[in-house]
């Protein structure tokens, strides 16, 4: 969406995708549009986008599935109602709709067996298709001059006086005095190939679909400590765990431990180590680091990571979810997928000017970037023009991981 925004500022742009748009990432989110629960760093941010999704043609919102069903936080325990009322205390000064639910209103909202005893409810957030608004969303900005090219990964950058110059693609040489990296979890690979840092890991998060639920389960999209759910366009409802990966061990992995050392103890139970990556993926042991423009790219030779979801995984959260609504049982899994999520040590994004002259970077968003995305678009598109902020954008600094700083805590729950 940066792209979009930039071509309708009145710049040329070109898109370069490795492979197909919506391939990766962007298309296997769980399809949240979330202000609820989000880091206050993000949250100014992620209320315009919100705005901007409404904002839409009325004939967008209805081929991306947008609804402002609500989101709601369920909690088993007076430690998550605690945490809800921090949050909401703080965020109340953005003028946000959140407001907590009672057990008896929780009751109501949605009857279950799992023992709810409160909940945190945001009646303006909503849902969208992925895996169709990425591609709706290309034709759109295609038509206002967005230049997409697929199948077309970038090979590397080009330097003039230190800075940027274009970039080497697999289809030829691109002449450009900007460039944005917005790769996910391909962004680290490319910028150290050229002697930028990025503290980014990456881990696999698997979503499943059921078939056509009973109208008895809300369409709100819910969520408790153990899964969370989201009424589909098509009848069903998305099924994943709230907090549960799987992370392979590579290289980078041993360069960034440090930096992850307090984002890992605090999540240990939930993540699940691999000692090693399958062939391809990009802190694989055998990913080249190094390679020449002229020759094949890690980007060319894996064009769409497809990882294998977590089948014992999707079970469990069957049995979790009979276990809540007893009068619905075990739903029928029509299919399944998962994804390769971008991390940083502190959950949030980067979003600033690396330091080579006219590279962006725009990565990390930690698997929240497709809701944020049309207000993160504006916050790089400003990065890009040199035009003035309308956020604090200082939490996201690309510096903040190499000057000594700490690693602050994240507010989001």
């Amino acid at each position: 969406m940066t792209a979009w925004e930039l071509s309708r500022a009145g710049l040329r742009v070109l898109l370069c995708e490795k492979g197909k748009l919506g391939g990766e990432q962007s298309g296997r989110n769980w399809g949240w549009l979330r202000q609820q629960g989000r880091d206050l760093a993000e949250l100014p941010i992620m209320m315009e986008a919100m705005r901007c999704w409404r904002d839409m043609p009325q004939e967008l919102r209805d081929g991306i599935g947008f609804r402002q069903t609500g989101i709601t936080y369920l909690a088993r325990d007076a430690a998550r109602i605690a945490a809800f009322e921090a949050w909401l205390a703080e965020a109340r000064r953005h003028g946000i709709d959140t407001r907590l639910l009672s057990r008896r209103e929780t009751e109501a909202m949605q009857p279950n067996a799992a023992d709810w005893i409160g909940a945190l409810h945001t009646p303006s957030d909503g849902q969208a298709e992925p895996f169709v608004t990425v591609p709706l969303l290309a034709r759109a900005a295609c038509a206002d001059g967005l230049i997409i090219r697929e199948l077309c990964a970038v090979r590397g950058l080009e330097r003039s006086a230190g800075q940027i110059s274009g970039v080497v693609t697999e289809a030829g040489h691109v002449r450009c005095a900007r460039v944005v990296v917005a790769g996910g979890a391909w962004s680290s690979l490319l910028l150290k190939a050229h002697g930028v840092r990025l503290r980014q890991l990456s881990v696999v998060s698997s979503v499943a679909t059921t078939e056509k639920m009973p109208a008895s389960l809300s369409r709100t999209a819910m969520a408790d400590d153990r899964f969370a759910i989201r009424g589909r366009a098509d009848g069903g409802h998305n099924l994943t765990a709230w907090s549960s990966h799987v992370f392979f061990i590579g290289p980078d992995a041993f360069r960034n431990f440090g930096a992850f050392v307090p984002q890992l103890l605090d999540d240990m139970r939930s993540t699940k180590l691999r000692p090693a990556a399958p062939r391809g993926y990009p802190d694989a042991w055998l990913t080249p680091r190094r390679w020449k423009d002229g020759d094949q790219s890690p980007f060319e030779r894996c064009r769409m990571l497809n990882p294998r979801p977590d089948g014992a995984g999707i079970a469990r959260l069957q049995e979790q979810f009979a276990a809540a609504f007893p009068e619905i049982g075990k739903p029928a899994i029509a299919a399944s997928w998962a994804g390769l999520i971008d991390v940083t040590p502190d959950m949030l994004p980067v979003l600033d000017h690396a330091p080579i002259p006219g590279l962006i970077i725009a990565t990390g968003m930690s698997g929240h970037g497709f809701g944020i995305a049309p207000g993160m678009a504006k916050v790089i598109a400003n990065l890009v023009q040199g035009r003035n902020q309308q956020h604090d954008i200082s939490a996201f600094r690309y510096g903040r991981f190499f000057d000594g700083s700490k690693t602050r805590v994240s507010s989001a729950i």
